[in-house]
């Protein structure tokens, strides 16, 4: 993996969630869940929490596919609520000032 200043557990995360994002479309969901897996490594931990969080936060109609594939992974379906709640947090800026 390349250096990117994060500590590994952070890197393999943004690395998994990215490879779900890339592939958010797809219709060949046993190809990613076996790139997911093979980048995951023994790192089982994570991968559950990324796929979990992933669903919660993307799934949606058109997302279907790789989401149900997901669930399958051992541990995924614990984190669907943390991704919904993500999701539902709405999006966090600074506040705009007016002259």
């Amino acid at each position: 993996m390349p250096r990117s200043g994060l500590d590994p557990d952070t890197a393999l995360d943004v690395l998994l969630s990215a490879i779900c994002s890339r592939n958010r479309y797809t219709t060949d969901p046993a190809a990613v869940v076996d790139e997911l897996r093979r980048i995951a490594g023994d790192r089982v931990d994570i991968l559950a929490r990324v796929a979990g969080s992933w669903v919660g936060f993307y799934g949606d109609d058109h997302t279907r596919t790789l989401c149900k594939a997901l669930l399958e992974i051992p541990g995924a379906v614990d984190w669907v609520g943390d991704g919904r709640a993500r999701r539902d947090a709405g999006s966090h800026g600074a506040p705009m000032v007016r002259p």
